[in-house]
């Protein structure tokens, strides 16, 4: 049993689906961060300072400036900015794979394209070939 699940531990697709994941993760990282950090501030300063983060609705009834004093209170809260600033973070996040994944495509399809227009090499036995006949032609 311990050999079968060694095998199946070490195959190729198994641990390279293992090393996608992690990546996925780190480039979730870097891509929460360039949300956060560089596309939410311009959106910001587009918007005139608009942040969505304190637009909440108490559910007991109460009133709270913010919806840290709001969840510090122990408050129950509907958080509709946060569900705003999480579906722009989306919405940027789901256009910047679009341009990644189209950029990656036509990479790939520009180097397809390269591939296909370079004669390919005739097999070694060909060229010998076609050296002794051109030796011969010029031996005449």
């Amino acid at each position: 049993m311990l050999k079968e699940f060694k095998e199946f531990a070490v195959k190729g697709n198994m641990v390279d689906m293992a090393v996608g994941i992690i990546m996925g993760a780190a480039f979730g990282t870097i891509v929460k961060s360039l949300v956060a950090d560089i596309f939410m501030p311009v959106v910001g300063y587009f918007s005139g300072g608009l942040d969505f983060t304190n637009t909440f609705i108490t559910l007991g009834g109460e009133d709270f400036k913010t919806l840290k004093a709001a969840q510090d209170a122990g408050a129950a809260t509907i958080n509709v900015g946060v569900f705003i600033n999480n579906c722009i973070a989306f919405i940027i996040v789901a256009w910047i794979m679009f341009l990644l994944v189209k950029g990656m495509n036509a990479a790939k399809k520009q180097a397809e394209e390269e591939e296909a227009a370079a004669p390919a090499e005739p097999p070694a036995d060909v060229a010998l070939l076609t050296e002794i006949r051109d030796l011969l032609k010029t031996a005449k």
